[in-house]
């Protein structure tokens, strides 16, 4: 069955000094704040696309990476998976970096590497960002 996942954002004011806020619609998880300075410079406790976007892919590769184990008989205890997205002025998202750790019994280093590197091609959200480049670190715990 297909799902659709919904949020929306009110921008108010121009791209520099303007701000907006971003309304997680389906999940009823809140609000954030979002702004230019928040993106381009420090996020000073606001959030950016791009943050969001980690979010979605640390999430989305970490269930890929989790299947991907148990189906080769070898299911994870805990991944730990970070997701760093960034983002040049001007230029736009220029990659990501997905970082794994994770507790695995009974898996060799390169079969957890390679279960990594398949998740990483093929998790939903690694497919919707094929126009970045991603890496990937992924170590045993």
């Amino acid at each position: 069955m297909a799902t659709t996942r919904s949020a929306h954002t009110v921008w108010e004011g121009n791209l520099l000094e303007g701000s907006g806020t971003v309304t997680f619609d389906s999940s009823g998880i809140g609000e954030q704040a979002v702004s230019w300075p928040s993106r381009a410079e420090q996020a000073n406790g606001k959030t950016s696309p791009e943050e969001l976007i980690a979010a979605a892919h640390s999430s989305c590769f970490s269930m890929a990476f989790s299947a991907g184990l148990a189906k080769a008989g070898t299911p994870p205890t805990r991944l730990v998976t970070s997701a760093d997205v960034t983002f040049q002025p001007g230029t736009g998202i220029t990659g990501v970096h997905l970082t794994v750790e994770g507790t695995v019994p009974g898996i060799e280093e390169a079969a957890f590497i390679a279960a990594a590197e398949d998740a990483k091609a093929n998790c939903p959200v690694s497919q919707a960002l094929t126009g970045t480049t991603i890496t990937l670190t992924a170590k045993l715990a």
